[in-house]
């Protein structure tokens, strides 16, 4: 089996705020290609992690590399200029709701100061919008759009600078059975044509089970277990299968 690139390695983070440690000798790897989900409960630390992967939060201790560059030493412009490469989908889509569609599609590719002509500029809105199946909605607000509508416009958004990596925030949160399933199709689609490397945080199991190549356990503060869903379903300590059990309410 061909081996694939590793594109973020993590090594014995730690993150705290005043007394409390959030993540502590927290180490993961994200292969090229590869779904990661991380599982834990509400608090555990997830959002965290994935701000400290981006650089919105600085960790206390320990290193992040992504793409081969070491967040640590980068500086405020290096880091955009890394971002470009890494879309990030907020768990509250994040959206302009004083722009149109097309504007906030457009926000990324202005703040990164986009070189290509307004054609090319017109061809990638209207690629990601049809990639997300929502190319008539290009002149609306946010707040024509329902909540799915919304959080499939912030998943264009992500998409438009086209990213080699893309982090999930809890992508299904709020949305009802049938919307979180199509958001799911979604993601599955774009790491088909795009072959994303993605890291998704949720504690929506039927996403984790759907998405994931590989699942990550965040308990503890640490990389606690990690493997296939059904590994994990089947592994053998309660603090692991507990969240693979029905009905449990993983957010509580």
């Amino acid at each position: 089996m061909e081996k694939k690139e590793k594109v973020i390695e993590i090594r014995n983070l730690y993150k705290a705020f005043g007394d409390n440690a959030v993540l502590e000798d927290f180490s993961m790897d994200l292969y090229d290609g590869e779904n990661l989900v991380v599982l834990g409960k509400s608090g555990s630390g997830k959002s965290v992690l994935i701000k400290c992967i981006i650089g919105l939060l600085r960790p206390d201790a320990g290193s992040i590399t992504v793409l081969g560059k070491d967040i640590s030493k980068l500086n405020h412009a290096q880091l955009d200029e890394l971002r470009v490469h890494v879309g990030f989908l907020f768990q509250s889509n994040a959206l302009y709701d004083s722009m149109t569609v097309r504007a906030n599609l457009e926000f990324p590719m202005r703040r990164h100061r986009f070189t290509g002509s307004p054609k090319e500029m017109e061809r990638l809105i209207l690629e990601s919008l049809d990639d997300v199946g929502l190319a008539h909605t290009i002149d609306m607000m946010p707040e024509e759009l329902s909540g799915g509508m919304r959080k499939r416009i912030a998943l264009a958004r992500t998409l438009i600078l086209r990213p080699d990596i893309i982090l999930y925030d809890e992508p299904t949160t709020g949305l009802d059975p049938i919307t979180a399933q199509e958001i799911i199709r979604l993601m599955m689609k774009i790491k088909e044509k795009y072959n994303t490397a993605s890291i998704i945080i949720s504690h929506d199991m039927n996403c984790v089970e759907e998405t994931a190549d590989r699942v990550v356990m965040l308990i503890d503060r640490k990389c606690y277990a990690q493997g296939t869903f059904q590994s994990l379903k089947d592994y053998s300590d309660p603090k692991v299968n507990s969240f693979f059990q029905p009905k449990r309410l993983l957010s509580l």
